[in-house]
């Protein structure tokens, strides 16, 4: 979806008659940074900047409220992100040595994502799995218990999709 084509009235319901004009374009912004993100799988600056003008909300106030949110990227990510649990118990139990082993089989650092954009490597402080450590999450999979050889197996599954 395109900035441009965001209808403010539509997706702000019946509260519009009680919402300022001011309120009703601030109200929307979370909402189409989603779509936005979903279409570009992150918030690319030409569509902000576009958005900014379409609201006439300030590019400075589109960022600062994006920015906020730990869920919107302004970087291309990679099909698939691949998330590094670092909690107590993963840590413990070999988490930083599965990091080790996803950089060196993509090539990247924690926090990069692959110039062919197939991933994205990140560490999360904690999944609330510590039963299962140390884990992995690929996308929206959860993978724990994670020894050499079930890390080696993961990572051979996201190359390949």
């Amino acid at each position: 979806m395109k900035a441009a084509e965001i209808d403010v009235n539509e997706k702000i319901g019946n509260v519009r008659e009680i919402l300022t004009d001011t309120q009703k374009k601030r109200g929307i912004l979370i909402h189409a940074f989603q779509q936005i993100q979903k279409e570009h799988n992150y918030l690319p600056e030409e569509q902000l900047i576009s958005l900014s003008r379409k609201l006439n909300v300030p590019l400075s106030g589109v960022y600062s409220t994006a920015s906020f949110y730990k869920h919107f990227y302004f970087k291309p990510r990679g099909k698939n992100v691949v998330c590094v649990c670092a909690g107590t118990a993963c840590h413990v139990r070999g988490s930083h040595k599965v990091l080790e082993k996803f950089e060196e089989a993509f090539g990247v650092k924690e926090g990069e994502t692959t110039p062919d954009l197939a991933l994205t490597l990140e560490t999360v402080g904690c999944v609330g799995c510590c039963g299962l450590a140390p884990v992995v999450t690929v996308n929206e999979d959860v993978v724990g218990d994670l020894s050499a050889k079930r890390v080696d197996a993961l990572i051979k599954e996201v190359k390949g999709k």
